[in-house]
C-alpha cells in the first residue's frame, strides 16, 4: 500500500518481489508400527536414534519384532523415525498410597501399559517447604525409581523426584499435572478410580534404602501378541496404522511381522497400502516367511498379489536376513528385512538423493551376516520380472539390496511407476509443492499470481535439475512449469480454481548393463 504523501520530502516504500522460497520436504522419515515393551499407545513419537527408542520404548524385547526393525534401521543409516506402539490387552501397574487421615488412598499408575511398571517403587516424605495452614495437609514430596530386576540389593535404573507437589487439583503444583508434564514413569489415572483423596499420602520409604519403597499393589502386564485388529485400528479414532494421521509427515512405512513366527496378514498390508497412497508415503513389504526357496517365492508371489493388489506405493523384498540377536547370545536369527532396507533408503537419500535407486554395490546391509536364501543370477531372473526385489550376497560387496522395482513393477504390468526412485521422486515433488503453495489460496487469480507461481515452482525444479534429479541437457528438456491462460480458463477463474502443470523427465536406474564385444580383424596392408 503506498504511503500517504503529506509533506515535501523523500518517501521509502518496500515493494514485494514475489519470491517465496520452496524448500524440499524430508524424504526418509520412517514410521514403524508394532509392539514395544513400554511407551505411549496409538500415539506416534518421533525419535532420532536407537538411544531414544531405548529410553522411551524399552529397547530390544524378544516379543517385539518392531524393536529389532528399529535397531536395524538406525544401524543402516536411518536418522529419523516415528514409533507407533500397539498393545493387545496390556495393563498398567498401579499403586495405592494410604492417606495421613481419611478413607481415600492416592492411586497412581505407570505412565504406560506393560509389565515394566512392576519394577517401579515409590517413596513419600513430608520434608517440604514451609507451608501455610491451608497447604499443610495437601503438599508432599514424591520419589519414584525404576529398579533393576533381580538386583540384590536393589539398584535404581532411573529415578525421578518431584518436590512440593499437591493433591489439590486447583493448585499450580497439582500432582496430576506435574506427572503428566515431567514424568516418564508415573501418572494419575484418568478417569480416576474411586474418590480422589483430600489429604496427602502418609510417609513411605526410607531415602537410600530402595527395599523400603512401596511396590505396585496391582501388577501390570504385557498382554497378548498383536493381531490384525490392533494394526487395522480405526480411521476416525486414529488408532492402529491410522495413528500416523496424528503425525505431520512420514515418507516410509514399515510393519514388522506380528511375532517372530507370524507374518503380517494380507488384510493389514492392504489397509496400509491404501493409507500410504492417501498420505503420499511408500510402504516396504516383507516377503512371507514361508518363502524358503526360489520355487516357493515364484509361486507365492502370485498368491500374494491376488490377496494384496499391486500398487506402485510399495515395494516387496526377499529373502529374510540373518542377524546376531543380542538377547540370544548373539546367535544368528532370521528377521524381516524392512528395517534394514528402510535404513538403506535413508542412507541413499542423504548421500545421493531420492532420485537414486536404493540398490547396488553401495546399498550394503550393515549388520547382516547372511541371507536366509542365497540367490544366483538365474534365480533372481525369475523374480525380478515379477516385481520382487532381491537381497543378494556377493564376494566383495557383501550383502546388498539388488533390486529397485515397485510392487507394481512386474514386466507384464508395464507401469510408468515401475521403479522406486521414479515413484519416490514424484511423491517428494508432490508433497513439497502441496506444502509450499498454501500461500496461493485466496490470492487474486490472475496473471500476477500465475507469474509468481511459475517463478517459485520453476526455481525449485531448477534446483533439482542442477542436483541431477532429471534427465536432459537443459532445463527445457528436463522439466516444465505451466500456469497461464491455457491451464486456467475463465471458467476455472469463476470457480476459484488455478491449475498448475508441473512435468519432469525422471532418471531411471540402469537395471541391465549390456556390453557388446566384437573381434576385429587385423588390418591387411595393401
Amino acid at each position: 500500500m503506498p504511503v500517504t504523501l503529506s509533506y515535501p520530502g523523500v518517501y521509502i516504500e518496500e515493494v514485494p518481489s514475489g519470491v517465496r522460497t520452496i524448500t524440499g520436504v524430508a524424504t526418509s522419515i520412517t514410521a514403524f508400527v508394532g509392539r514395544a515393551r513400554r511407551g505411549p499407545v496409538n500415539d506416534p513419537v518421533r525419535i532420532q536414534n536407537f538411544g531414544d527408542y531405548e529410553r522411551l520404548f524399552g529397547g530390544l524385547w524378544e516379543a517385539s519384532t518392531m524393536s529389532y526393525a528399529v535397531q536395524h534401521f538406525f544401524l543402516n543409516g536411518g536418522t529419523d523415525a516415528l514409533i507407533v506402539r500397539l498393545t493387545n490387552g496390556a495393563q498398567r501397574a498401579q499403586f495405592s498410597l494410604a492417606s495421613v487421615s481419611g478413607p481415600d488412598n492416592l492411586v497412581l499408575e505407570a505412565s504406560s501399559e506393560g509389565a515394566w511398571g512392576n519394577d517401579l517403587r515409590i517413596a513419600i516424605d513430608h520434608d517440604t517447604r514451609p507451608l501455610s495452614s491451608a497447604e499443610a495437609d495437601k503438599v508432599f514430596n514424591l520419589t519414584v525409581v525404576e529398579v533393576v530386576p533381580g538386583s540384590n540389593p536393589l539398584q535404581a535404573a532411573r529415578r525421578e523426584t518431584f518436590r512440593n507437589v499437591s493433591i489439590d487439583p486447583t493448585a499450580p503444583s497439582y500432582v496430576g499435572t506435574v506427572l503428566a508434564q515431567e514424568s516418564l514413569l508415573l501418572r494419575v489415572p484418568d478417569p480416576y478410580p474411586g474418590t480422589f483423596p483430600t489429604v496427602r499420602p502418609a510417609v513411605a520409604g526410607t531415602a537410600g534404602d530402595l527395599s523400603t519403597f512401596t511396590a505396585p499393589t496391582t501388577n501390570g502386564s504385557d498382554g497378548n501378541p498383536l493381531t490384525s485388529a490392533q494394526y487395522e485400528g480405526s480411521f476416525d479414532d486414529k488408532t492402529g496404522v491410522y495413528a500416523l494421521r496424528k503425525a505431520d509427515l512420514f515418507n516410509l512405512l514399515c510393519i514388522p511381522p506380528f511375532t517372530r513366527d507370524t507374518d503380517v496378514s494380507e488384510a493389514v498390508w492392504t489397509r496400509a497400502l491404501q493409507f500410504c497412497r492417501s498420505e503420499r508415503a511408500f510402504l516396504i513389504i516383507d516377503a512371507p516367511s514361508g518363502w524358503k526357496s526360489i520355487a516357493a517365492a515364484v509361486s507365492g508371489i502370485g498368491t500374494f498379489s491376488a490377496a494384496v493388489a499391486r500398487d506402485d506405493h510399495a515395494a516387496i523384498y526377499f529373502p529374510r536376513v540373518r542377524i546376531p540377536d543380542p538377547l540370544r547370545e548373539n546367535r544368528l536369527e532370521e528377521f524381516a528385512p524392512c528395517g534394514a532396507v528402510a535404513g538403506v533408503f535413508a542412507r541413499t537419500d542423504a548421500q545421493r538423493g531420492v532420485w537414486k535407486a536404493p540398490a547396488g554395490q553401495d546399498a550394503t546391509l550393515f549388520g547382516v551376516r547372511a541371507l536366509a536364501v542365497n540367490l544366483t543370477d538365474g534365480e533372481q531372473g525369475q523374480l525380478n520380472p515379477l516385481g520382487v526385489n532381491c537381497l543378494r550376497s556377493f564376494p566383495v560387496s557383501g550383502n546388498v539390496v539388488w533390486g529397485a522395482r515397485t510392487y507394481r513393477g512386474a514386466d507384464q504390468l508395464a507401469s510408468e511407476w515401475k521403479y522406486i526412485p521414479v515413484r519416490r521422486l514424484a511423491l517428494f515433488i508432490e508433497e513439497t509443492l502441496y506444502r509450499s503453495l498454501q500461500w496461493v489460496v485466496f490470492e487474486p487469480n490472475d496473471e500476477p499470481l500465475w507469474s509468481q507461481i511459475r517463478l517459485n515452482v520453476g526455481a525449485f525444479m531448477q534446483t533439482l535439475f542442477r542436483q541431477g534429479a532429471f534427465q536432459g541437457r537443459s532445463p527445457r528438456e528436463a522439466y516444465l512449469v505451466k500456469c497461464d491462460r491455457e491451464t486456467t480458463t475463465q471458467t476455472d477463474i469463476n470457480m476459484g480454481v488455478v491449475n498448475i502443470v508441473v512435468g519432469f523427465a525422471p532418471l531411471k536406474p540402469a537395471e541391465f548393463v549390456i556390453i557388446k564385444i566384437q573381434q576385429l580383424a587385423g588390418q591387411i596392408a595393401v
